[in-house]
């Protein structure tokens, strides 16, 4: 079984380790030239809450040759369509890419790859790329979780061949309803990474921050809403309900689920959200997809995101350079 993880930046440069430790045939590839000599000449060094360093087979793009089992697509959603015509050829007969981006990205690269050829997997772990080949993990070792699965037509036979690959890092669950399983790191992303990202700061800061905190929290219910209006149910992450535990209508049950985020993201306060790393290195971000692609999903249904709308508003502003990443920012909401 041949896989190749295209797009080995942060994410993929720790998945590739692990799965390389195990023993699997994994190219690591990026256009990140300085990162894969970095690969070849001192192996993926991880650090963090994980400490290893492992020999790797890192290639930059143009240099891909043959086909593949599988491509793992970990790059930014902002070159779709390009990277999926590009990598087109490069799928065996019976290949299929597995998108672990962030959002709802899998209709658009079906429609350029075709029914059966996509899958997607949502990521329950964060890492941050310090210098070309090493890799802070910024996540608790026990939240190395996946959750896979695919749009109609779905393939089992393939999910399960790709869940046991994927299994060697941590527990994978298949997702009957997938698209719910989305919706619930779409929560997360677009509350914690959008806030984290405009004041420029971790999880961690987010929720030590009363108003920071309430404006996620304000997201989360944005989230929320917009999804049970549009009739899709949330899938549980990691065996919690976030539904059921952040879902409110009412001050008691909204005071039981501000207080209940510290202990949701405990493992996770480390993590800088890779919207963050991109406007902190002057690249574009992934809003669009992230927390724009919420607010457009809530105007269909009919359900006003304002906070939401504002981050997409604040960080447009900073990729433009009309303003800067910080807690002055918090001044926007109120």
């Amino acid at each position: 079984m041949r896989t190749a993880i295209y797009g080995a930046g942060s994410l993929g440069t720790v998945l590739g380790a692990y799965l390389t430790k195990a023993g699997m045939q994994v190219d690591l590839i990026s256009r990140n030239r300085a990162h894969i000599e970095a690969l070849r000449k001192h192996g993926a060094r991880i650090v963090g809450k994980q400490e290893l360093t492992v020999p790797v087979n890192a290639l930059h793009y143009e240099n891909m040759e043959g086909t593949y089992d599988y491509i793992l697509l970990l790059t930014k959603q902002l070159e779709n369509d390009k990277v999926s015509s590009f990598l087109a050829p490069f799928l065996g007969e019976t290949g299929v890419l597995c998108t672990l981006q962030n959002g709802l990205p899998e209709p658009a690269l079906m429609e350029k790859l075709g029914p059966g050829r996509v899958c997607g997997c949502t990521i329950g772990w964060g890492a941050t790329l310090l210098e070309p080949g090493m890799v802070e993990l910024t996540s608790e070792t026990d939240a190395l979780s996946f959750n896979l699965g695919m749009l109609p037509p779905v393939n089992h036979a393939m999910l399960t061949k790709l869940s046991d690959l994927l299994s060697i890092m941590g527990p994978v669950t298949i997702e009957e309803n997938f698209l719910g399983a989305r919706w619930s790191k779409l929560l997360i992303n677009a509350s914690f990474s959008g806030i984290a990202t405009v004041l420029g700061c971790t999880f961690g800061e987010v929720v030590d921050n009363r108003q920071a905190r309430r404006l996620a929290q304000q997201i989360m219910k944005e989230c929320l809403d917009t999804a049970k209006t549009g009739g899709v149910v949330l899938q549980p992450v990691q065996g919690k309900d976030i539904a059921r535990l952040f879902d409110f209508h009412g001050p008691v049950k909204r005071l039981i689920s501000f207080s209940l985020i510290p202990l949701a993201m405990k493992k996770h306060r480390a993590l800088k959200p890779s919207m963050l790393q991109d406007l902190e290195k002057g690249k574009p971000c992934e809003v669009d997809a992230i927390n724009g692609v919420l607010s457009s999903q809530a105007r269909k249904v009919g359900v006003p995101t304002p906070v939401n709308d504002q981050v997409v508003s604040l960080i447009h502003a900073i990729e433009q350079k009309q303003k800067s990443v910080g807690w002055q920012n918090l001044d926007a909401f109120s």
